[in-house]
């Protein structure tokens, strides 16, 4: 055989052979597996222009921060033309920025910044509902025969003055709403300014994904899909069930069956599935999905074919609300055990509830049960989403009266529902005007009153400081073999008081992790092994420690290399 093409030949075979090496180093480094995301609520991050309202520029100029931090990936809140009914989740144009945020420009500025620091940006796809101010809805609603006549749901009522059916708004009231010109209702599972697109017409779902496509092509890493579950409702119209009581609104307490989570939702998430894996670079698409039980988790990841979402969030775990350490043990061992080996990714914060320390803190521990919980979410395998904040413990900041609250939700359910102002409000870099958020004082919300302890410059010269553990945790995620990718073991799985679990690297590397669920000092057996202290919360932990006895301060942290 000539030497040329032995040669040829050679390599032909050498790639035949390495192709899947090749591709099983690729599953494994898929950047999504091993990020931490970071949510932007874009109002809130920073004012870059003194209106005191948050914009893109601002975020820009905090890309250093993130960077230091250890952030893989942002997620950024809408950022589209909005009437800010529902601050940005009532969508009038798709593919363009609302003016109060910046322009296109400054768009395409941050995503070539953030990509020089390798920062992803990942954009939120509201695709259940348009604001009422869309020209697709204008259309829609101008008569019953015009092109988008049918790319809403729109039906006649029972009668004069009755809607279709019983159905409730999540938000409050019936979810149906009355146009005079098309004389019908049409439905609106959020807000009446947030009418339901219409899933059931191809029109609507090319028009979805020619959207997507608009903001791939510029580059973003990806998706989080809003309120994904919702996006079918049954063609019946049948009632829905009404059980015993009221829910917060005043309303009947309904069940939601015939509105949230129908199967036909599958089918539009694999077709999703399909094109996004035409882009390079391992795109990406999260869902909110706030699911009752890991069976269902499941088949939003496709079960056993791996075919719809890459990470659907995994509201289980982090919005348990109580510090039930059989439970937590319960749930993480199910996102280990129940997927089907997919990648898990934990949520315990963002921008529709209250942060952690208000729904898990008892008034005395809270820091220390802050630290704990981040400790389960970076040092388990799961991909890890926080929420601007979470790094300084920034508190939830509920408004003392009803005249103050912004959020819709709060002025339509107080005072039984409070609306979720607390949670959104301005970052705090510093101890000047309005923490170095704005030059403004008049923020569009009022910046925390702790903001002059409780800020980013304070907590960064302070080794003690939940600014601090964080920055130890990711960097620990980061650079540890046995978390960054190792296998993940539950340990003293019969304990009431105690969380904890092994990471093991491919080579062999081992390290423990232990959570105290409680408030009193716990003595816990990990091993018979002596080991290298590599993070500890609570008291002062010994560099070096033996496993077999190892102490915990009350909700206290241990993160160790088994030696």
């Amino acid at each position: 055989m000539p030497l040329g093409k032995s040669i040829a030949l050679w390599f032909s075979l050498l790639g035949f052979f390495a192709a899947p090496l090749l591709r099983a180093a690729s599953a494994d480094e898929i950047w999504w597996k091993h990020a931490v995301i970071y949510e932007i609520y874009p109002r809130s991050f920073q004012d870059s222009n003194g209106d005191g309202v948050g914009d893109l520029n601002g975020i820009t100029q905090r890309l250093d921060y993130l960077k230091d931090l250890g952030i893989d990936a942002i997620w950024i809140a809408p950022l589209y033309p909005s009437p800010q009914v529902d601050f940005g989740y009532d969508i009038s144009d798709y593919q363009a920025v609302d003016p109060q945020y910046g322009t296109m420009a400054d768009f395409d500025r941050l995503l070539a910044e953030a990509q020089k620091r390798n920062i992803r940006i990942i954009m939120d796809a509201v695709m259940n509902h348009t604001s009422d101010k869309h020209p697709w809805f204008i259309e829609s609603a101008a008569s019953r025969t015009n092109p988008k006549a049918d790319w809403y749901v729109w039906r006649d009522g029972k009668g004069p003055g009755q809607p279709p059916n019983n159905w409730l708004s999540t938000f409050g009231h019936s979810a149906w709403q009355f146009d005079p010109k098309r004389d019908q209702y049409y439905y609106h599972y959020f807000y009446i300014q947030q009418p339901d697109l219409n899933w059931r017409n191809p029109q609507v779902e090319k028009a979805m994904f020619d959207m997507l496509r608009f903001w791939l092509d510029k580059g973003v890493a990806g998706f989080r899909l809003d309120a994904v579950p919702t996006l079918f409702e049954d063609p019946s119209l049948k009632d829905e069930k009404v059980l015993p009581g009221k829910n917060k609104f005043g309303d009947p307490n309904e069940e939601t069956k015939l509105q949230d989570n129908l199967p036909e939702v599958h089918g539009v998430i694999q077709r999703m599935r399909t094109m996004i894996d035409g882009y390079p670079n391992n795109r990406v698409l999260i869902g909110e999905t706030y699911l009752p039980n890991v069976e269902e988790l499941d088949k939003w990841y496709g079960g056993a074919k791996h075919d719809e979402l890459q990470l659907p969030m995994d509201m289980m775990v982090g919005f348990e609300d109580k510090l039930n350490a059989a439970e937590f043990r319960r749930r993480i061992n199910d996102a280990e055990t129940k997927l089907h080996g997919s990648q898990p990714l934990f949520v315990f914060d963002n921008h529709d509830n209250p942060r952690t320390a208000y729904r898990y803190g008892d008034g005395e521990h809270n820091k220390a049960i802050d630290q704990m919980l981040a400790t389960v979410l970076f040092t388990t395998r799961s991909t890890a989403m926080m929420y601007y904040g979470d790094e300084i413990e920034m508190p939830t900041t509920i408004p003392a009266r009803k005249e103050d609250v912004k959020d819709p939700i709060g002025v339509t359910g107080w005072p039984a529902e409070k609306g979720r102002d607390g949670e959104r409000t301005p970052m705090q870099w510093n101890s000047s005007t309005a923490a170095g958020f704005s030059t403004n004082p008049h923020t569009w919300l009022p910046v925390a009153p702790d903001y002059k302890q409780v800020n980013v410059e304070a907590e960064s010269h302070d080794p003690a400081s939940m600014l601090s553990w964080y920055k130890k945790l990711i960097a620990l995620r980061r650079d540890d073999p046995a978390i960054h990718d190792g296998d993940m073991k539950m340990l003293e799985t019969g304990n009431q008081r105690i969380v904890a679990w092994s990471r093991k690297a491919s080579n062999g590397e081992t390290v423990v992790v232990a959570c105290n669920f409680s408030p009193d000092e716990q003595t816990v057996s990990l091993g018979k092994s002596r080991a290298k202290t590599l993070a500890a919360s609570g008291e002062a932990t010994p560099a070096g420690i033996d496993l077999n006895a190892v102490k915990l301060a009350p909700f206290g942290s241990l993160v160790a290399e088994v030696q």
